[in-house]
């Protein structure tokens, strides 16, 4: 799954922004998840995690001018892709609103 949000702002403030949301993210639901990872490499996020025993793998990269995200789902998720796809374009427009 990829998903692709204009940020309007900075590469950096976008970037900063991201990993706010990603600790704010894991101090609510961290302890539904295990094995988690998380890992930035210049302008790109690394992760992958298990939450109710499907795992999750990805990358959130910050170009110029958009956050894009590109997800391995597990089979079982693909049913939901769809409504998956709409809360994280919803969410990622959110946090670049005001930015």
């Amino acid at each position: 799954m990829r998903v692709a949000v204009e940020h309007n702002t900075t590469r950096d403030r976008a970037r900063r922004i991201v990993d706010q949301k990603l600790q704010t993210l894991l101090g609510q639901f961290g302890h539904h998840t295990k094995e988690t990872e998380h890992e930035w490499t210049g302008d790109v996020l690394r992760f992958k995690g298990k939450a109710q025993g499907l795992s999750i793998e990805g990358t959130v990269e910050i170009t110029d001018q958009m956050m894009i995200v590109d997800a391995k789902l597990p089979l079982l998720a693909k049913p939901f892709e769809g409504r998956i796809r709409q809360t994280v374009e919803t969410e990622a427009a959110n946090l670049f609103r005001t930015a």
